[in-house]
């Protein structure tokens, strides 16, 4: 999974050049700041991050559009600011890599879907015996 910013049209429930330009708060109602840009899932089209600017060194703080909300307006980040402003900054611009995605995941404690477990074809093997 990776992440392209907008540059066109795109069909979801809401169209992320709407929040372009709008307020964001985190948890408490304390402003974040304003949305600069909107990542979208590369496979699906879903707008996935967004990347605020926070106003601290003109640096962007990538937030997880899930589960955020858009409410009366401005995003609300369901997170505590400190957390936002310590999330990985990677630049805005420019596609978000599958390891970059991840890392953001994982600043966040989010769960992401694994892969399927492998077959275990060791199972009910001795370890140290060349049996088969």
């Amino acid at each position: 999974m990776s992440c392209d910013h907008v540059e066109g049209p795109v069909q979801t429930d809401i169209d992320p050049r709407n929040l372009i330009g709008r307020k964001a708060f985190d948890r408490n109602g304390t402003k974040i700041g304003t949305i600069d840009e909107v990542y979208l899932d590369d496979a699906t089209g879903v707008p996935e991050w967004a990347a605020i600017r926070t106003g601290l060194f003109s640096r962007d703080a990538f937030v997880p559009l899930e589960p955020s909300e858009l409410v009366e307006g401005s995003l609300h980040v369901p997170f505590e600011r400190a957390l936002i402003k310590d999330a990985p900054d990677f630049g805005v611009g420019r596609h978000l890599s599958p390891d970059q995605e991840l890392q953001l995941y994982h600043h966040y404690g989010l769960d992401i879907a694994s892969p399927p477990a492998l077959p275990d074809h060791e199972f009910g093997k001795l370890a140290g015996t060349d049996e088969t």
